[in-house]
């Protein structure tokens, strides 16, 4: 718990906070300038500081090093006091505890860095234990090439001990080398430090470079999660050191902790560069939810298309041909990498239409393994009466003919040369001849319960949406009860659904599971603090639908936190109220 430490923006588990001195700070940030060390008690006893608001102080602590013995940390461990003042309690990843302070330095830091799966289990274990709306400091590692990754794990303090210590040595730091300085010719940067012949430029310029070059890189940081687009920037600055490479990859194997603190909507696009996205938390979700929480509740074909680059997918002229062809006739399912699979009614789901990827008209082995691997679970879940496979020869046909061996299916294909072509075309409404076409009422009834049941978990559409009429136009439905009475709107932007406080009291009397946020007794407007929170649902996530009640209110919102971020804070919005009604 912590007064002076406040997270405003989140990218996963990186964060843009504000340290609330008497000068704030933003972070991820360097706090060299306003950081006080009481001192080790290893070396002398230490009188407690008397600390201000204007300095992060660290208390008096008893620093271990990594693989130090479990009996050593229990006999030696300190009890830090509660001060008024911003503190920060010395631990060890190998044993971290909440001491209530603002700011936790980790102590075993040097022998992590340098080990991927290492750093990652250091970071994870600390930030696990400690509460969710304090600093992480690492002191002694930060360099311009790795501090991306390690504000894209969890942490967010830093100093300029080892960018100095290695200009001193001569080692001129940037985001993706660090130079011996007499192997450089010229200076390639243009910081004050720089400014200058390379014949002047002395160590004590290049430790004030490497400084410089750390702070711009925190700047771009700090820009890169307000914006939400941290992982895309991270997955090209790993590759420059092979260790941070692997921290990444190790980071996408923690699923808990950064499934956890990953929202499930953003308007940031994503940008799939790499092999790496789709190992992304909103990638592996969407395929898990398609593949365990969504269920075909057409009894039509199934007819698999490729994606397009238009987004949503029936907006794009390919779509429109499809359609023209299929005539509601069959259910439309998109492949894609790196999505995976997007059923038609998942087709503004977040991210289905919010990514982006390198187009060059082949698949790698990578993205041939991921999207045959969904497909397969799809289709082990949902039955058809036939599949049709629209579907060029580049990767799509491998990919599909993958899964028709392992399931042991009989798929049509319909494509001559290419899918747009007369031929093809042709081929695809021929197939589909004698079959009855769905009503407009069974596509969008099918629509607001598919993504229920993606929203919220499996069978929540029918739990929820039994007996429901429908009004105003695709994508932006919304969901009647039998009396009229308004109980949720489809919101196009994300494909998600936004309740009333009907819907929400719908909600909750149904089997679907619920999203609660418990509050204290008070009305809310506009917005509920967390310090306000009396208990939240742990499922919940940033972007979540959630249910707000308290002895003096009702009411229906989004998640600005996750759920055991909203318990634990003391500081932030928890969610964004839509509408309350006093009770």
């Amino acid at each position: 718990m912590t007064d002076y430490f406040e997270v405003h923006e989140r990218d996963g588990a990186a964060r843009v906070g504000e340290l609330r001195l008497s000068s704030p700070i933003s972070t991820p940030a360097l706090v060299d300038d306003v950081l006080e060390d009481a001192g080790s008690l290893w070396s002398a006893d230490r009188e407690l500081p008397d600390g201000d608001d204007s300095r992060l102080t660290v208390l008096p602590h008893r620093a271990f090093p990594g693989g130090t013995a479990d009996e050593v940390r229990e006999s030696f461990g300190v009890d830090y006091p509660d001060v008024d003042y911003p503190s920060v309690a010395v631990v060890s990843s190998e044993s971290p505890e909440d001491h209530g302070t603002d700011a936790y330095a980790v102590s075993n830091v040097q022998s992590v860095t340098g080990h991927g799966a290492a750093l990652v289990e250091a970071v994870v274990d600390a930030r696990e234990a400690i509460p969710a709306d304090t600093a992480l400091l690492f002191s002694g590692v930060a360099t311009p090439r790795n501090v991306a990754v390690l504000a894209y794990a969890g942490v967010d303090l830093f100093d300029e001990t080892a960018a100095v210590v290695k200009g001193t040595e001569g080692r001129y730091l940037t985001t993706d080398e660090a130079y011996f300085l007499e192997d450089l010719e010229e200076l390639p940067c243009s910081c004050p430090a720089c400014q200058k012949p390379r014949e002047e430029f002395t160590r004590e310029d290049c430790a004030e470079h490497n400084v410089n070059a750390l702070e711009s890189e925190l700047a771009i940081v700090r820009r890169r999660i307000r914006d939400g687009r941290l992982r895309d920037y991270v997955e090209g600055q790993a590759r420059h050191d092979q260790w941070l490479t692997a921290a990444v990859r190790e980071l996408d194997s923690q699923w808990g902790y950064l499934e956890e603190r990953t929202p499930i909507l953003r308007d940031a696009q994503i940008s799939a560069a790499t092999s790496d996205t789709l190992r992304r938390v909103e990638i592996q979700r969407f395929a898990d939810r398609v593949t365990t929480r969504y269920r075909n509740r057409f009894s039509n074909p199934l007819v698999l298309v490729p994606c397009s680059a238009a987004k949503p997918y029936s907006e794009s002229q390919s779509h429109r041909q499809f359609h023209d062809a299929i005539q509601w006739r069959a259910h439309l399912v998109s492949m894609t990498s790196p999505i995976g699979v997007v059923p038609q009614e998942l087709e503004t789901t977040y991210p289905a239409q919010h990514y982006d990827t390198v187009v060059t008209g082949r698949w790698s082995e990578d993205e041939k393994q991921f999207v045959s691997e969904v497909l397969q679970r799809y289709l082990e879940r949902n039955e058809y009466p036939e599949i049709i496979a629209h579907v060029p020869d580049e990767g799509y046909r491998d990919i599909v003919e993958r899964v028709e061996e392992r399931l042991d299916l009989d798929i049509t294909y319909t494509v001559a040369e290419h899918p747009t072509d007369d031929e093809s075309i042709a081929n695809l409404s021929s197939a589909l001849s004698g079959e009855l076409k769905y009503s407009k009422r069974e596509r969008e009834h099918n629509t607001v319960r598919a993504i229920a049941d993606y929203l919220l978990g499996d069978g929540a559409g029918d739990d929820l949406f039994e007996d429901i009429q429908t009004t105003s136009r695709y994508p932006k439905i919304q969901v009647r009860d039998p009396e009229d009475t308004q109980l949720a709107t489809m919101v196009p932007q994300y494909g998600t659904l936004s309740f009333t406080l009907a819907g929400a009291r719908q909600w909750l009397e149904s089997d679907a599971p619920t999203k609660r946020v418990e509050i204290d007794g008070f009305v809310p407007h506009g917005s509920v603090l967390a310090p306000g929170v009396v208990d939240a649902d742990e499922d919940i996530r940033v972007g979540d639908e959630v249910v707000v009640e308290g002895p003096q209110a009702f009411a229906v919102g989004r998640a600005e936190m996750f759920g055991r971020e909203m318990a634990e804070s003391t500081r932030g919005v928890a969610c964004e109220i839509r509408h309350v009604e006093e009770k």
